[in-house]
C-alpha cells in the first residue's frame, strides 16, 4: 500500500517537476538518472565548486516536465567530503543557485537493504515528499530476498516502488509515480530509536533474505580477503588482465592494421602526386590509423575493469590494499581513484573528492597521473611489438605481455613511492581508518558491459577523430612546410619547421637517446600522449619514399632505433606529464597553480632521470 497522497494538487503537478535522486554509491542512482533521461542530459560543475552536477529532463505521459538532479553518492548528511556536502546543501535548500526539490527520490539497492536504508531514515528529517526506489530488485529476486514493498511503504510513511536501472522497461513503476500528485511528507522518524535499531525492525517486518547468499559471499570473503591468498588473487588477476591486452588483441590488430594498409594504397593509387595525395596518406591515414589499430587492446583492458567493478570485487581490492597504501602516505580509499587513473588520469582525480582527508586527497591527485592510463598503451604497444620479440616464457607467459605487466608496475611503485616521500616531508604519521561499503557478489551484466565498452570505444574514436586528426593535420601542415631548397639532399621534412624545431631539441634529449623524430612527436603528444604515435607516423611517411609508408610505422623504427632508444622512450611515458587535460583538472580540483607547477615539474623531472639512465645503463649491456 504507497503512502496517502495529497488532495490539493501542488504547483508542481501543473509545471515542471524537481526531482532529485539522492542515494548512497554503488546503489544504481546515476544508471537509473540514465535510463530516465536519456540523452535530455547536461553535465556541469556547481557553481563555486568542483562537484559534478547532472541534471536532466523527460516528459511524463500526462505530457508533465520532470527535471532529474543526480546528487553526488553519498552516506549521511553529516557531509565530510565536497559532494556529500553539496547533496546535503541541496537537499536542505541551503546551495546558492539551486532551487530546493520538490520531491526526492531514494535510490536504494535491494540487495543491501540494511546499509542503504540507514541513509533513508536520515533523509526523512529533511522534512520533503519522498519516494523510495527499490533499484536491482531482479537481482534480489534471483538471490531469494523478498521484500514486502506494501509493508515497507506503510512502515516508511512513503510510497515504494520497484526499479531496475538496466532495463528498458524497468522505470515505469517509478515515472507512473512521478506523474502522480505530490506524496504527503514521509511520517517522522522515531527519535528516540537508533538508526540501527529502526533498520533492523524494518528488516525483520518486511525482508525476508535467504541464508544461503550471506553464505556465499561470506565464503568467498574468507578467500579473496585473507591477507596472503587474496593479495596473491590480486596480483594473479591483474597479471592475466595484462597478458590478455595482448594476446587477445593481436588478431584483432592485425585485421585493423591490414585494413589502414590496403586503404593507404588504395588512396595512393588513386590520387595524383601533390599534397592532397600526402595529406592523405601521411598525414591522415598515417596519423590517425596508427592509433585506430589499438583499440582492441584499450578495450579489452576496459573489459576486464568493468568486470571487476560489477562483479562487486573493486571495493574488496581496495580493502586488500589499505595497509600498503597507508604505509606509502595514502589511504585505501585512494584505490578506486587510482584504479580509475588507469582508464584516464581526469575521471581518476576527480574521484578523489570521495576522501574525506584533505591531505589524502591531495597526495592522490598528485600521483594520479603515474598511474598508466590508456592514452599511454598505444606507445607502449608500438614500442614492445617493435623491439620485444613474441615469445613464450615458461610454455605459458607471453614475454610482450611481460613487459606491458612491468611498466604498469613501474608507474605503481613510483606512485607508491612519490605519495611516501611527500607524507615524509610533511612529516605526518597520522592514519585514518577506511570504512568502506563491501556489496554482495553479482555476476556481471552484458548488457552493462556492453554498454561500457561501446562507450569507451566512442571516446577513444571521437577523440581519433578530433584532437588527434587535428593535431595530425596540424603536424603535416609544420612537417611538409617550408618547402625544402632546389638543392637539398636530405628528406623534405628536415627542412620543414617541424623538422627545425625538432633538430633544435634535439640537443635537450641526445642524452636520454631521443632523436629528432621522437623531439617532433613529443610537442604534439603534450595535447594527449597517444598522439605521440600517430605524429611518428606521419614523420616517417614523410621522410619515406614508399606509397605504402603508413603501414610501415613498426618496422621502420625497429630498424632505425636502438634497443636503448626504445627503452628510453618506455621509460619516458611512464613519468612525463604529456596530457594538458590532466593539468587543466588538477588545476580545477586544487585551485592552485601552484600544485600544476609541482605536479609537471616533478613528473619531468622523474621522467628525464629514468629516461637518461635507462639509455646508459642499457648502453652498456647492449
Amino acid at each position: 500500500m504507497n503512502a496517502p497522497v495529497s488532495d490539493s494538487m501542488p504547483s508542481a503537478l501543473h509545471g515542471v517537476l524537481h526531482v532529485a535522486l539522492v542515494g548512497n554509491p554503488n546503489s544504481g542512482k546515476t544508471a537509473l538518472f540514465n535510463r530516465l533521461t536519456g540523452s535530455r542530459q547536461k553535465v556541469a560543475n556547481y557553481a563555486g565548486v568542483t562537484v559534478e552536477r547532472k541534471e536532466g529532463r523527460f516528459a511524463a505521459p500526462s505530457g508533465r516536465t520532470i527535471r532529474v538532479l543526480d546528487l553526488p553518492g553519498t552516506y549521511s548528511l553529516n557531509a565530510t567530503s565536497p559532494d556529500e556536502a553539496v547533496t546535503r546543501d541541496v537537499c536542505m535548500g541551503r546551495f546558492d543557485g539551486e532551487a530546493r526539490p520538490d520531491l526526492l527520490v531514494c535510490v536504494v539497492d535491494a540487495t543491501n537493504l540494511r546499509l542503504h536504508l540507514r541513509f533513508v531514515l536520515e533523509l526523512k528529517q529533511i522534512g520533503l515528499p519522498m519516494v523510495l526506489a527499490l533499484n536491482m530488485c531482479d537481482v534480489a529476486a534471483r538471490r531469494g530476498i523478498l521484500i514486502d514493498t506494501d509493508k515497507l511503504s506503510q512502515r516508511l510513511g512513503m510510497p515504494v516502488v520497484e526499479t531496475i536501472a538496466v532495463k528498458h522497461r524497468g522505470t515505469e513503476a517509478l515515472v507512473r509515480q512521478l506523474d502522480a500528485a505530490l506524496p504527503d511528507l514521509p511520517l517522522a522518524p522515531d527519535a528516540n530509536a537508533d538508526l540501527h535499531v529502526q533498520v533492523g525492525r524494518l528488516l525483520s517486518d518486511c525482508v525476508s533474505i535467504p541464508r544461503r547468499t550471506a553464505q556465499i559471499d561470506d565464503a568467498l570473503d574468507r578467500v579473496l580477503l585473507h591477507p596472503s591468498w587474496g593479495l596473491a588473487i590480486l596480483t594473479v588477476l591483474m597479471f592475466f588482465m595484462f597478458q590478455a591486452v595482448f594476446s587477445w588483441a593481436a588478431p584483432l590488430m592485425d585485421g585493423i592494421d591490414a585494413g589502414v594498409g590496403w586503404i593507404g594504397t588504395a588512396v595512393s593509387t588513386l590520387l595524383p602526386d601533390g599534397p592532397l595525395k600526402s595529406l592523405l596518406v601521411d598525414g591522415i591515414i598515417a596519423g590517425a590509423g596508427s592509433v585506430i589499430i589499438f583499440l582492441p587492446q584499450i578495450l579489452i583492458l576496459f573489459l576486464f575493469i568493468l568486470m571487476l567493478e560489477e562483479s562487486g570485487y573493486l571495493p574488496r581490492a581496495a580493502f586488500l590494499l589499505d595497509r600498503l597504501m597507508v604505509g606509502a602516505g595514502l589511504t585505501g580509499r585512494s584505490f578506486i581513484p587510482l584504479l580509475s587513473s588507469f582508464a584516464c588520469a581526469v575521471p581518476g582525480i576527480m574521484a578523489a573528492r570521495t576522501i574525506q582527508d584533505p591531505r589524502d586527497r591531495l597526495a592522490t591527485i598528485l600521483v594520479a597521473p603515474l598511474m598508466t592510463c590508456s592514452a599511454r598503451l598505444p606507445v607502449y604497444a608500438l614500442l614492445i611489438g617493435a623491439f620485444i620479440p613474441q615469445r613464450t616464457i615458461g610454455g605459458w607467459f607471453n614475454l610482450q605481455g611481460l613487459v606491458l605487466f612491468a611498466l604498469y608496475i613501474a608507474g605503481i611503485v613510483a606512485a607508491l613511492g612519490v605519495a611516501w616521500l611527500m607524507k615524509a616531508l610533511r612529516k605526518d604519521d597520522t592514519e585514518h581508518a577506511l570504512l568502506l561499503e563491501l556489496p554482495s557478489y553479482r555476476i556481471p551484466h552484458p548488457f552493462d558491459i556492453s554498454i561500457g565498452l561501446w562507450e569507451r570505444a566512442t571516446i577513444f574514436l571521437k577523440r581519433v577523430g578530433t584532437i588527434i586528426l587535428s593535431l595530425t593535420v596540424l603536424l603535416w601542415v609544420l612537417s611538409s612546410f617550408p618547402a625544402p631548397p632546389a638543392d637539398a639532399t636530405g628528406a623534405a621534412i628536415e627542412y620543414s619547421l617541424a623538422g627545425r624545431i625538432g633538430h633544435a631539441l634535439e640537443w635537450v634529449f641526445a642524452p636520454v637517446g631521443f632523436n629528432w623524430q621522437i623531439c617532433i612527436a613529443l610537442v604534439p603528444g603534450l595535447a594527449a600522449r597517444e598522439v605521440a604515435v600517430s605524429a611518428l607516423a606521419t614523420v616517417y611517411a614523410l621522410a619515406s619514399t614508399s606509397d605504402d609508408a603508413s603501414a610501415q610505422l613498426l618496422p621502420i623504427i625497429s630498424s632505425q632505433w636502438s634497443l636503448a632508444t626504445a627503452l628510453s622512450l618506455l621509460a619516458w611515458y611512464v613519468f612525463a606529464p604529456q596530457c594538458i587535460s590532466t593539468l587543466a583538472v588538477i588545476r580545477r580540483e586544487t585551485q592552485s597553480w601552484k600544485m600544476v607547477g609541482i605536479t609537471a615539474g616533478y613528473l619531468f623531472g622523474l621522467a628525464y632521470l629514468a629516461s637518461l639512465l635507462t639509455y646508459q645503463i642499457a648502453r652498456l649491456l647492449t
